[in-house]
């Protein structure tokens, strides 16, 4: 796992709309990545939904909010389409894990990334993490503390 203030491990994953997405993309902003489990999921749907409906996280920051699962692209459009969540979700598929390996957040026993979540700073440096076991939400209101720390 990363550690807080080294650089934040590059990846190039696919969206839900079918696009190429490097995290470097968004070199100058501030990215908080959150990774969830599953889609569908009831903890994960929760979570989206408290993303969906946070727009205080960016609302006058350049911050920009990616959630990463290893569930296939169409998955994440039905996912994104079911819910309204317009932001962006990429699927760490295929190869399977491999962002989610990256930032130490994989289960090998599993084939899902655990519930890791972390903001990156806009020179491209991990600022803050925090992992939660499979089960259990992240509490949004600390990604707020987090993000005001960044200000």
């Amino acid at each position: 796992m990363p550690e807080v203030g080294t650089p934040a491990p590059d990846f190039t994953l696919t969206d839900q709309h079918g696009r190429r997405v490097a995290l470097s993309d968004f070199r100058g902003s501030a990215v908080l990545l959150v990774f969830v489990p599953f889609a569908f999921s009831d903890t994960c749907t929760n979570e989206l939904i408290e993303l969906r409906d946070a727009p205080d996280l960016t609302k006058d920051r350049a911050l920009e909010v990616i959630v990463v699962s290893c569930d296939s692209i169409y998955t994440l459009k039905a996912w994104a389409d079911t819910h309204g969540y317009g932001g962006q979700l990429l699927s760490d598929f295929w190869p399977h894990g491999e962002a989610s390996i990256a930032y130490g957040v994989f289960s090998e026993q599993k084939g899902l990334a655990t519930r890791g979540t972390f903001l990156i700073d806009a020179q491209g440096d991990l600022a803050w993490s925090v992992v939660n076991p499979t089960g259990q939400a992240r509490e949004i209101d600390d990604y707020r503390e987090a993000i005001a720390e960044l200000d």
